[in-house]
C-alpha cells in the first residue's frame, strides 16, 4: 500500500501559515507547540514539525528528533506547571492507527492519580480556559 499524500490544507498546515489562530506555547526553527482544543485533560497539548509531515511513515529523521525533543521540553513543562503525577505521550499515524488530523503531532497529556482522560468528544474547550492553562504551561517553559 503506498503512503498517501500530505494535505497541506489540514488545520496545523493553516496554523503553521497563520491562517487560523492557536494558542502557542513554544517554537523554534523546527517545531511548535500548541494547545489542543479538544483537550482530553487538563493541559493537553501538541507538538507538530515545522516542515510537511503526512505522519511518522514520512517524516524526515532530523525533524522527528526535533518535534521529540520538544515533546520531552513540553512534558517537563505541563508536569511542572499542572503539578501532575504523570504524563501521557501519544502519536497516531493513519485513519487505522487513529490519526484524525493527516499532520505529524504528537499529544502531551499530564495526568493524575486516579483521574482518567477525558472522551475524546470533537468539542473545542473554552477558549478562556485553554489561554490560562496556555500561561501556566508558558510560565513552567521559562523556568525550565
Amino acid at each position: 500500500m503506498s503512503q498517501p499524500t500530505y494535505d497541506a490544507d489540514n488545520v496545523f498546515a493553516k496554523i503553521l501559515r497563520g491562517e487560523l489562530p492557536a494558542h502557542k506555547l513554544y517554537e523554534d526553527e523546527h517545531t511548535l507547540a500548541l494547545m489542543d482544543i479538544m483537550p482530553r485533560g487538563d493541559g493537553h497539548c501538541l507538538v507538530i514539525p515545522k516542515k510537511p509531515s503526512r505522519n511518522i511513515l514520512d517524516v524526515e529523521a532530523t525533524d522527528l528528533a526535533a518535534v521529540m525533543a520538544t515533546t520531552q521540553t513540553l512534558a517537563k513543562a505541563v508536569t511542572k506547571a499542572f503539578s501532575a503525577d504523570g504524563v501521557t505521550i501519544q502519536q497516531f499515524n493513519e485513519q487505522a492507527g487513529g490519526q484524525v488530523v493527516f499532520h505529524l503531532h504528537v499529544h502531551v497529556i499530564p495526568r493524575f492519580e486516579e483521574v482518567k482522560l477525558r472522551p475524546h468528544t470533537g468539542e473545542m474547550a473554552d477558549q478562556a480556559v485553554l489561554a490560562e492553562q496556555a500561561e501556566k504551561i508558558r510560565a513552567a517553559l521559562a523556568a525550565l
